[in-house]
């Protein structure tokens, strides 16, 4: 009975993962603002936990860091911490209703001491910074989402420094997700230089380094 119950829950996922990413294929659209509670829920968290996407990414104190579709703010206060005083997370989303979400979730008593989140409503095809002024970009399940990768991946290096970090982390259960040899290929065709690739087959970070 209960192997018949993980197969039928088994099957269901490979139907759902067939058909989003069909529909994919024809449709590029960000995560819809109505799931921001689930993307920034402990559920998520301890499936993606934040302490190793941090230490995978490279992202140390004092960086100046910028997610890109940073949703409803899953793990840019952890970022923000681990930045310190004497750096600055930037919280890049295409979505105001995202970017509402998380301004909320910075009010709550818990957050009131973060002072260096700055939040952008811009898209991962024009970035709004000068060039070599970052020392880090890093995407989590949101690079495949983005129409024109190969524009987006441009901009983040445009905008990183020389020696600068960019990070792109992917999870199974995204419809989105490519395999780790795919976001290798796409870093390096922009000009990236590979790293480290880290992480197993169902939760990676690909690290690259702009030279």
């Amino acid at each position: 009975m209960e192997t018949n119950i993980v197969l039928t829950i088994l099957g269901v996922l490979l139907v759902w993962q067939a058909v989003i990413r069909l529909l994919r294929k024809k449709f590029h659209f960000p995560a819809p603002a109505f799931i921001g509670r689930f993307l920034d829920s402990d559920i998520r968290r301890k499936l993606q936990p934040a302490d190793k996407l941090i230490e995978r990414s490279g992202i140390k104190q004092g960086m100046r860091v910028l997610e890109v579709g940073c949703g409803s703010g899953a793990f840019v206060t952890f970022v923000a911490r681990a930045v310190g005083k004497t750096g600055k997370a930037y919280a890049l989303d295409i979505q105001p209703a995202m970017l509402r979400q998380l301004k909320a979730k910075l009010k709550r008593p818990e957050n009131r001491d973060i002072k260096n989140i700055k939040s952008i409503l811009g898209s991962a095809h024009e970035l709004p910074f000068e060039d070599n002024f970052l020392d880090l970009v890093y995407m989590v399940t949101v690079l495949q989402e983005i129409p024109d990768k190969d524009k987006a991946l441009k901009e983040a290096r445009r905008v990183l420094k020389s020696g600068g970090i960019l990070a792109v982390t992917e999870f199974l259960p995204d419809p989105d997700y490519p395999l780790k040899s795919t976001t290798i290929k796409e870093g390096e065709e922009v000009g990236f230089i590979l790293d480290k690739a880290l992480g197993n087959f169902w939760n990676y970070t690909v690290r690259f380094v702009k030279q």
